[in-house]
């Protein structure tokens, strides 16, 4: 009505899939229902590129070095004005150091793992809707499990 123009701030977050040897990082936060495990996600800081941003947070939280970081997508993120950016990413090595201030556990699952523990409903992942189960299942639904 007073012809002013706003554009929002925007909080950027990043989520990312970690792979190594085939196997997928999955991740629990003692905030999760039981059971469930996801990929990492973090907020960039002030000056931080997306994928400094992702190999940042998987160094803090898990203790891992990336050798690729690759663009995957973006949603909204329920937290107001955010936005989230997901990514794939491999690391270079697989002896996961978590950080418990952020994370309960972090552990390599192959996908035969995750369809044995989601048929035995010992493992939940994250809403279909999310961008965070959009990465988990791309990498379940590879062709073939590396050896």
């Amino acid at each position: 009505r007073c012809g002013q123009i706003h554009f929002p701030r925007l909080a950027p977050a990043v989520i990312v899939r970690v792979v190594n040897d085939g196997r997928c990082l999955l991740a629990r936060q003692p905030s999760f229902a039981p059971r469930l495990r996801s990929v990492l996600a973090g907020f960039a800081e002030p000056g931080e590129s997306l994928e400094a941003a992702v190999a940042r947070e998987v160094e803090e939280e898990v203790g891992l070095h990336l050798v690729s970081v690759s663009y995957a997508g973006s949603q909204p993120w329920p937290f107001p004005s955010s936005l989230m950016v997901g990514f794939t990413a491999e690391a270079d090595g697989d002896a996961i150091r978590v950080d418990a201030r952020e994370l309960e556990t972090a552990e390599w699952f192959t996908r035969a793992r995750v369809r044995r523990q989601l048929r035995d409903e010992s493992l939940v992942l994250p809403s279909l809707k999310s961008i965070a189960r959009q990465l988990i299942d791309d990498w379940l639904l590879a062709e073939r499990e590396r050896c």
